[in-house]
This record gives structure tokens, C-alpha cells and sequence, in this order.
């Protein structure tokens, strides 16, 4: 019998990547996104169901999941992969765009975990998987609410994992660094009106990528084939790094001391 994933985000970048290269290898998929009407290329697939979730309304998460299992009778996997960037001045954002950040990136992801939790308990099986990113690694300038809402999803990962190991039910961590997808152009940035901040902020969007440059990045592909790695690998791994960006950042966290860390990032991207 076929495996059953389900997949938030999948209208384009890596959770439609990731819902193709599934349904290649012969998975039932559950994509679902906020407008589900807009999208033909996964519509057309067989085995593939395209339906609605909105990660900030409840409603929409227990539809999605529930027309999942009555489709194909068993989630197995649930890749948590809706989610958007916001940068910029911390001092600046508006309560507004705080609040949306975490509601998307972290609560979000929560009550989807939440509504499919009871169900793989239940089956006595299943895995988790969330996406993260390096910024969920390390803190650079100006991404204050991003990697503090993927340090959020870390640590949720993290302790959620010791709670469900004995149900038999896996956690994991997707860590991609730089990968080229519509993420940049779907990017927020905060309308910053202190002046002082503006040197600042130029001269790190203009050095962001040059300690990286000479790094291989992921691709869309190369992500999909991680979360597929995680989903079906049963190993007992929380965190999957992908490009070697990512594990660059990794290493610069885990080798360097918090004093040393702090002018090497300041060194990169401030002085």
C-alpha cells in the first residue's frame, strides 16, 4: 500500500519540488496551499490531492487533513513547509508584522503538528518534518524575527522528538542555507525609518553573500531529496543540513566560542 505525505506550502518552491519528487517514487501526496484554484501542474497528477490549508486558520488545517485521510486513509508523513521571511530593522517592524512572523512561521506549524498528531499516534507510526533553515542555526544582522521564529521551530523540533519517540512517531530538522527558489522574491522587509540604521543595513545586504560565495548552494531539488531522505531514512538524526553554506554557518557556530562568534559575524557583516 502506498505511503501517504502531506504537505503545506506546496503551491511553488520547495513544497511543490517536494510534492513532485514524492509522487515520482510512488506516494500518495496531500498538497495543499491557500489557493488551491490557481494551481494545474500537481492538479493533473494522479494519486495527488491539491486542497486548501491556510496555516492561520484552523478550520482550513482540519478540512485539509481530513479530506487527506478520507482520500487516501493514512497520513505517514507531514512536511511543515509554509512559511515566509521577514528582515530588516527590528526597532522599525510593526507589532503587525511581529505577530504574522511567528503566526505563520511558528504557531502555524504548531497546529498542523497538532490536528495530524492524534492520527499517526493512533497508527502507531509516522514522521515530522519541519523546515528550517541556517537562520534557524545562527543569528545575522537584521534577521531578527526570521531566525528568531526558526530558532523557535528548533526547539519546538527538538523537545517534541523526545515526546513522541515512544509512539514511534520521528521529528526532523531540514536546514537548507541559500537555495534558489521564489523565497527571495516573497521576502518582507521592514519600511525602516531611523536613519541611523541605513549604513548599517546597505553594508549587510551588500556583504550578505560574500563570506558563501565560493560554497556550492542547494538546489529545490537538492532540498526535496533531504526531506525525502528524512521522511523514509528511520534514522534516529533530528537535523538534515543541506548546501554547503549551511553546514559553513553550522561550523562557524559550533567551533567558535560565543566571544569569538560574535566578531566573526560582526566582522563579516557590521565593521
Amino acid at each position: 500500500m502506498a505511503k501517504t505525505i502531506l504537505i503545506t506550502g506546496a503551491s511553488s518552491g520547495l513544497g511543490k519540488q517536494t510534492s513532485k519528487l514524492f509522487h515520482s517514487k510512488g506516494w500518495n501526496v496531500i498538497a495543499t496551499m491557500r489557493t488551491p484554484d490557481k494551481e494545474q501542474e500537481l492538479s493533473s497528477l494522479e494519486n495527488l490531492l491539491v486542497t486548501a490549508l491556510d496555516v492561520q486558520n484552523q478550520y482550513s488545517i482540519a478540512e485539509a487533513v481530513e479530506s487527506g485521510i478520507e482520500k487516501f486513509g493514512k497520513i505517514d508523513v507531514l512536511v511543515n513547509n509554509a512559511g515566509y521571511g521577514l528582515m530588516g530593522v527590528f526597532e522599525s517592524a510593526t507589532q503587525k508584522q511581529i505577530l504574522n512572523q511567528f503566526e505563520v512561521n511558528v504557531f502555524g506549524m504548531m497546529a498542523v503538528t497538532q490536528a495530524v498528531l492524534p492520527h499517526m499516534r493512533k497508527n502507531g507510526e509516522g514522521v515530522i518534518v519541519n523546515i528550517s533553515s541556517f537562520g534557524g542555526i545562527i543569528g545575522l544582522p537584521f534577521t531578527s524575527l526570521y531566525a528568531s521564529s526558526k530558532f523557535a521551530v528548533e526547539g519546538f523540533s527538538e523537545a517534541l522528538s523526545h515526546e513522541l519517540v515512544k509512539f514511534n512517531i520521528l521529528v526532523k530538522l531540514i536546514e537548507p542555507g541559500g537555495v534558489h527558489t521564489n523565497f527571495r522574491n516573497g521576502l518582507e522587509l521592514v519600511n525602516n525609518k531611523i536613519e541611523s540604521y541605513n549604513p548599517l543595513m546597505a553594508g549587510f545586504f551588500e556583504r550578505y553573500g560574500q563570506p558563501t560565495a565560493h560554497l556550492e548552494k542547494a538546489s529545490p531539488e537538492d532540498v526535496a531529496e533531504a526531506i525525502y531522505a528524512a521522511s523514509t531514512d528511520q534514522k534516529n538524526l533530528l537535523r538534515y543540513l543541506v548546501g554547503e553554506d549551511a553546514f559553513f554557518y553550522a561550523d562557524l557556530k559550533s567551533n567558535c566560542n560565543d566571544s569569538d562568534l560574535l566578531d566573526t559575524v560582526r566582522n563579516y557583516f557590521i565593521n
